[in-house]
C-alpha cells in the first residue's frame, strides 16, 4: 500500500528532513518525492510506501499533521485508495 503526503508553506530549512525523519522512524519508505521552492512558499509532494507502518496508518496521518502545525506548514496524508477513487472519472 501506498500514501501520498503532501507539505505546502513558508520555506525553511529541513521540511525534507522532518518530514523524511518521521517517516522512516515510522517504518513508511520514501518511494518518490518531488518538491518546489515559489518565491519563498514550499511545496512537495511524496509517494511513500506504508506496508511496513509500526503505527496505525491513522496515527501516522495525525503525527504528520500535527508535526506539520509545529512547523507553521500544512501536511495532508493520503492513503493511495482514497486517492485514486478521488481522481477517476
Amino acid at each position: 500500500m501506498k500514501a501520498i503526503i503532501s507539505v505546502t508553506g513558508k520555506d525553511n530549512v529541513g521540511i525534507i528532513a522532518g518530514v523524511s525523519t518521521i517517516c522512516a522512524e515510522k517504518g513508511a519508505n520514501i518511494l518518490d518525492i518531488t518538491q518546489s521552492v515559489l518565491s519563498e512558499y514550499f511545496a512537495m509532494i511524496m509517494l511513500a510506501d506504508i506496508d511496513a507502518l509500526n503505527i496505525p496508518f491513522s496515527e501516522f496521518v495525525d503525527l504528520l499533521s500535527e508535526y506539520g502545525k509545529s512547523k507553521n506548514l500544512q501536511i495532508q496524508t493520503m492513503h493511495e485508495d482514497i486517492f485514486n477513487t478521488m481522481h477517476q472519472i
